[in-house]
């Protein structure tokens, strides 16, 4: 059994548990060998017998993956090995990022702006971008609230690639149905994962945002997601979500760059920038996402204690001005 204290290959010192299931444990841990104050995600495949062997192909598919990504809302990997003391397994560790998740939002019952969710849409579908862009892309299948930390830095991060996808089934081949019910698409439950199955779930967990209802407790209609009736918004925005979350991937968004363009052409004209959703802090975070910015543009915020004003100006011209609303802390 692992406790806190203990020491994984003489470097990660255990400090908290943060999540549990059968086969995984999550603790907070530091980098002694570092004397950084820092602390580290270390994520452990329990070996056992309740553990199966996709769980470890998974696992290890996670693993890989993130060595090979870089994109600052996603939590760097920093390192992978065996464990055979005090516990046997498999470990991953992360970069830690300082947050709450918005499952953990919506339990305590905050009211989202349709602001807010705007720029919760922008900040994944950036990170969508980069994914799908890769070759051969990378698919997440696993988009929902508690995947999501929303960083006191103001930035929403996407998290555990245990789900991961980064190559086309072979066709005739077995496959690992991977997902949650109510965030997932159809064709994702038959082994078919395309770039537009990650925006179906990032749909659904925006409307999960916007009502507080998760997507498996709404009504449908031939499959589809009911949910403008429960919902003040724009009704482009409204149409934007529906387009989302099509159940025919043909009607859905052909790709989370149209998704992103056609999102930010309602906001402000152009479709390039990440904003923050508060201002709490800043750190070298903003410097990776300072190229996200507008170059022919510049921002004017101005922040009092319960929400946060945002002035798009293109010389001295204001184009756009949008209030945001600050989480409660």
């Amino acid at each position: 059994m692992l406790r806190t204290g203990d020491i994984l290959q003489e470097r990660y010192q255990i400090e908290s548990k943060i999540g549990h299931n059968i086969a995984h444990q999550v603790w907070l841990a530091r980098d002694i060998t570092t004397g950084s104050t820092e602390l580290v995600v270390v994520k452990i495949l329990l070996a056992g017998e309740v553990t199966q062997w996709d769980e470890f192909r998974l696992f290890e598919r996670e693993a890989k993956i993130l060595k090979q990504l870089n994109h600052p809302q996603i939590p760097k990997y920093l390192d992978y090995f065996p464990l055979n003391e005090p516990i046997k397994g498999f470990v991953l560790v992360q970069e830690y990022i300082r947050g709450e998740s918005l499952k953990d939002v919506i339990l305590r019952e905050k009211r989202f702006t349709e602001s807010e969710i705007r720029q919760i849409a922008i900040n994944i579908l950036h990170i969508l971008v980069y994914l799908h862009e890769l070759n051969p892309p990378v698919l997440h299948r696993d988009i929902k609230p508690s995947n999501l930390i929303w960083g006191y830095d103001g930035y929403i991060y996407l998290i555990d690639f245990g789900a991961v996808q980064y190559r086309a089934p072979v066709e005739g081949s077995t496959f690992t149905v991977v997902g949650t019910y109510g965030y997932t698409p159809i064709e994702q439950f038959g082994g078919r994962t395309v770039p537009g199955s990650d925006i179906y779930a990032l749909g659904a967990t925006l409307i999960h945002l916007l009502t507080g209802v998760a997507p498996a407790n709404l009504p449908q209609e031939d499959f589809k997601i009911q949910f403008a009736d429960r919902v003040n918004l724009n009704p482009d925005f409204i149409q934007w979500l529906e387009k989302a979350i099509e159940p025919d991937i043909k009607k859905r968004f052909d790709s989370a760059k149209t998704a992103l363009r056609l999102l930010r052409s309602e906001i402000v004209n152009d479709d390039s920038s990440c904003i923050k959703l508060n201002q709490e802090s800043s750190d070298s975070r903003d410097i990776e996402l300072k190229n996200l910015v507008p170059q022919n543009t510049y921002v004017e915020l101005e922040k009092s204690f319960d929400k946060l004003t945002i002035k798009y100006k293109e010389n001295d011209t204001i184009i756009k001005i949008f209030i945001i609303i600050l989480p409660s802390r």
